[in-house]
């Protein structure tokens, strides 16, 4: 390296998150073995963007244990074919690459093979994209069978047609005396051992799956409440706030991967069940969505999804609209569903939080941290939950005895009433179990709802 270069090197500017800015700085964090990283973005038309657009990336790429030392931005209305930024980028990405003695080039977008392939072999280092990042963020921090099984399937899906970067040397595997032949690829070889694992993978996660549905249904006599929300929006830190769980909750995207259930004593309602599920993220890659639909079956199985929010990210806008989109993808999308603005105490400006207000008036602020907010959190959640109620009578014989189990374990018996053989039960029962009465064996009708004021019923007015 020439003097010039040297001087050059050791002018490199902090780029404002706390990089590291001297070759000696560079020298520690290449001993921990922290990569040097570039970072990408290409914005196309008609793309929500931040205020700083790699921002997340940062995030994502520090978690993986990167550092990230420039950035490259690009806008174009689709991206070019061969690499996916245009080639006049690509000199100029070129030379951030070796001005800054880069490891890794991190795209904030989904690239083709080909496109990796290409970069790759123009820029002289290792190519990954938003994908591939987030995939090796989840390997790191998948701690269950569950999570590593889901992790390792969404890999091998994801390499299965990147599978010629990963073996340049092609040629026919040497057969024995009497065994010559055409022969194999060891591309070949290697995709049909891919495929193979994907297999196995699948059939290990559905048993995972019918596991977790079953004790899931197990828990079918209670209300059941799930965290959702992007991911560092503060999930974890309300659970532990509102249940002492003790889940780990870290100032770091993923944190947990596994879902954690808790009974959470909700005042003025009883107990029921909080789980703490994966967080989410824009562009939340499809082959995970798949693999941990087992890690998502208390989400798709729960009574309320309290959807979480940091009201304090400058893009909350575009991270609450990207948890709604996963939750459509996941199909649990129209469940009764209740925005929750966290850290609240961390809103700089009152007319940030202001804004989020009006434009999502029904939203509980609060702040997990400091507590804030608790007392309006609990009353609507109760309110919520009650609304999935039905006042009801039901009437069946004095010998039904499952019947009279079934309701006392399920709903609020508020009278009964006996005859010889009848007994009439007004009870207040779950929607969702007031079609599991055997019509053939117990008569079901609705309390009218009266309005308080002259004893009409709402029935009546209506």
């Amino acid at each position: 390296m020439s003097a010039s270069t040297n001087k050059r090197v050791d002018e490199i500017k902090e780029d404002g998150r706390g990089t590291p800015n001297t070759v000696h700085d560079r020298e520690r964090a290449r001993s921990t073995r922290q990569e040097i990283a570039i970072l990408v973005r290409v914005i196309l038309d008609g793309e929500e963007i931040s205020e700083d657009p790699v921002e997340e990336l940062h995030g994502l790429s520090t978690t993986a244990g990167a550092l990230p030392f420039g950035s490259l931005i690009q806008r174009r209305q689709k991206p070019d074919i061969a690499y996916y930024v245009g080639s006049g980028k690509v000199e100029e990405l070129k030379g951030l690459v070796e001005f800054h003695a880069a490891d890794v080039v991190i795209f904030d977008n989904d690239l083709a093979p080909s496109q990796t392939r290409n970069l790759e072999k123009a820029l002289g280092v290792k190519v990954i994209d938003r994908t591939e990042l987030i995939l090796d963020i989840f390997a790191t921090h998948a701690q269950t069978v569950e999570a590593r099984l889901a992790v390792e399937l969404a890999q091998l899906e994801y390499s299965l047609p990147r599978l010629k970067r990963m073996w340049t040397h092609l040629s026919r595997i040497k057969m024995g005396v009497g065994m010559r032949g055409p022969g194999e690829k060891q591309l070949e070889v290697d995709r049909r051992l891919v495929e193979k694992r994907i297999h196995e993978l699948r059939t290990d996660l559905r048993e995972v799956e019918v596991r977790k549905e079953r004790l899931v249904r197990s828990r079918a006599g209670r209300m059941t409440v799930s965290l959702v929300g992007y991911t560092n929006a503060g999930k974890s830190t309300l659970m532990n706030a509102l249940t002492g769980a003790g889940v780990l909750a870290e100032d770091k995207l993923f944190a947990t991967l596994d879902t954690r259930t808790r009974r959470w004593e909700l005042p003025n309602w009883g107990p029921v069940l909080l789980s703490d599920t994966v967080g989410f993220i824009r562009d939340l890659p499809h082959h995970l969505i798949a693999s941990f639909k087992a890690t998502l079956e208390e989400a798709n199985q729960a009574d309320l999804l309290l959807h979480v929010a940091d009201a304090s990210s400058p893009a909350v806008f575009q991270q609450i609209s990207s948890v709604y989109r996963v939750l459509h993808d996941l199909g649990i999308d129209e469940k009764d569903t209740l925005l929750v603005l966290n850290k609240i105490d961390a809103i700089e400006s009152p007319n940030g939080l202001e804004a989020l207000l009006a434009r999502y008036p029904n939203a509980v602020k609060i702040s997990a941290k400091t507590k804030q907010g608790f007392q309006d959190l609990h009353r609507i959640v109760s309110a919520t939950l009650t609304r999935n109620f039905r006042e009801i009578v039901v009437e069946t014989s004095v010998s039904n005895g499952k019947l009279l189990a079934f309701l006392a374990a399920h709903g609020d018996v508020l009278s009964k009433q006996f005859t010889e053989s009848t007994v009439t039960v007004r009870c207040r029962l779950p929607q969702k179990y007031v079609g599991a009465i055997d019509p053939t064996t117990a008569t079901v009708r609705d309390v009218p709802v009266h309005n308080g004021q002259n004893g009409e019923s709402l029935e009546d007015v209506a």
